[in-house]
């Protein structure tokens, strides 16, 4: 068997800490005469569908379906999108720690279907008397993945890079995830009206993401001064 050399496993292990560490620090600072953006997103089409048909499970996952891929409201607004701002180097404190954050599985479905936290530990949760392999992904390289043979068993995960991290079930192949880890407490997850607020923003010039799965990312310039309320009206379109 090869042995790896001093040289070999300090390079190995000077490769696993760089993939590791966020590539972006965030730095808390006091925010003086800081602005707010408020706004709201919406999507004006025929909402798209997708038909869901569970091919295994069925006593727990179900009958085939549609399903909205955009989750739009009666006044248009659009629910479950991150809003947040890119790159904020400094500013106000991220608040009280929240409880770990919770991804359950209960009838083959990621509940809830998006969320967003800091970087760190996650409870991964199966609810359902089944097998579930939940596979989590940076892009396409594998955050985590983790087989729940049955109802009740939790496994604390890490994700320890800002970004959206996609979520699949490797054995009921419909189920999917969204969890945005955010770089910076300059974030908001829309609800039903799709509104959003974004407050104690040092001024500047900055750009907005409105995050949305099916849409993509939307990027858009925003200043802010302060003591002001810079609005937007962010409307999501099929590309």
């Amino acid at each position: 068997m090869r042995r790896s050399t001093p040289v070999t496993g300090l390079l190995q292990a000077l490769l696993l800490a760089f993939v590791s560490v966020p590539a972006f620090s965030y730095e808390v600072a006091a925010v003086s005469g800081g602005g707010r953006i408020e706004g709201k997103v919406s999507f004006l089409g025929a909402v798209p569908m997708r038909k869901v048909i569970p091919t295994k499970d069925r006593e727990v996952c179900g009958s085939p379906r549609d399903e909205a891929q955009i989750l739009v409201g009666a006044d248009k607004g659009v629910q479950d999108v991150v809003v947040y701002l890119k790159d904020v180097p400094k500013g106000k404190a991220w608040g009280p720690a929240d409880k770990t954050p919770v991804l359950d599985q209960e009838k083959c479905i990621f509940r809830p279907a998006v969320q967003v936290i800091r970087a760190g530990k996650i409870d991964i949760l199966n609810s359902d008397p089944v097998l579930h392999n939940t596979h989590g992904f940076y892009g396409k390289r594998t955050a985590f993945n983790l087989a729940l043979p049955e109802k009740g068993v939790k496994i604390t995960s890490e994700l320890p890079r800002p970004g959206m991290v996609r979520i699949e079930c490797d054995a009921h192949g419909w189920m999917l995830a969204h969890v945005y880890v955010a770089d910076s407490p300059y974030y908001f997850l829309t609800g039903a009206n799709g509104s959003f607020s974004i407050t104690d923003v040092p001024p500047g010039d900055y750009t907005l993401v409105a995050a949305q799965h099916f849409i993509g990312d939307m990027e858009l310039p925003v200043t802010v001064k302060g003591g002001e309320t810079a609005k937007l009206a962010i409307e999501l379109k099929k590309k």
